[in-house]
């Protein structure tokens, strides 16, 4: 009889052993996000890190923003941005580089040219860089051809990754005219908004994503506490999903 719980415990070790290992031993990846307030709207980052809690990559974020903040002011720290330094000392595996809403399609070799030295700076830095592809606004839909045009001419002269946001958008917008992506300024992402982006960031760099999310999310406070970040209707969810999935 004692062996027989001797053997149960060693067993019982083993495998609470093994599992704790399987966690610690998750893939993670550290993203910065360089943008602006397409990026920081509706803590896009944060969702991106909670929603990766249900793949098998872990991705722990970080973001060097400002509202209205094109490429060039990341370049020249402009806005109190410090994005370069960020970029060269933070050992980021991913930096994702997002330019001003109009800038791919106003000023396009602005928008190349300071792109290119960025991309140049992530590489030298170790990491990988992905252009954010962003949506066209709410009244300007016609405008978003000419933004994939201009960020895949970017990413095939830089060698870099996509994040095809806008076409997500577009798509979802296809699927259901009525899908409330926009706030009331046609530019700027609602809380849904910003959920289907970061599940396109998501899937763009782990591989997956989960078939079914909750319909809100919590982080913890400085005080222990939990406060809600997000919440929708888990119809919502899932549609959103479904649209990445199809991409």
């Amino acid at each position: 009889m004692k062996l027989m719980r001797h053997l149960l415990f060693i067993t019982f070790f083993i495998g609470l052993t093994t599992q704790c290992l399987a966690q610690v031993q998750k893939d993670t990846l550290s993203v910065l996000f360089v943008g602006n307030s397409y990026t920081y709207y509706s803590n896009m980052p944060h969702l991106v890190s909670l929603i990766s809690d249900s793949t098998k990559v872990k991705l722990i974020t970080s973001k060097s923003t400002a509202g209205g903040a094109k490429l060039s002011d990341h370049w020249y720290g402009n806005k109190g941005l410090k994005s370069k330094e960020a970029i060269s000392n933070g050992e980021y595996d991913i930096v994702v580089l997002q330019g001003q809403s109009k800038e791919a399609v106003k000023e396009k070799e602005e928008f190349l040219k300071y792109s290119k030295k960025l991309s140049d700076l992530v590489k030298a830095s170790g990491a990988k860089p992905y252009l954010y592809v962003t949506w066209a606004p709410q009244k300007i839909p016609q405008h978003q051809k000419t933004i994939t045009e201009t960020f895949q001419q970017a990413s095939k002269a830089n060698d870099c990754g996509l994040v095809m946001v806008g076409d997500a958008w577009k798509l979802a917008q296809t699927l259901r005219p009525d899908i409330q992506l926009f706030l009331p300024d046609g530019s700027h992402p609602t809380d849904l908004g910003a959920f289907l982006t970061a599940c396109a960031f998501v899937n763009t760099f782990s591989k997956e994503l989960p078939k079914n999310l909750p319909d809100r999310f919590f982080i913890t406070d400085s005080e222990g506490k939990e406060v809600m970040i997000f919440r929708e209707n888990s119809l919502d969810i899932s549609f959103c999903l479904k649209v990445i999935q199809s991409l």
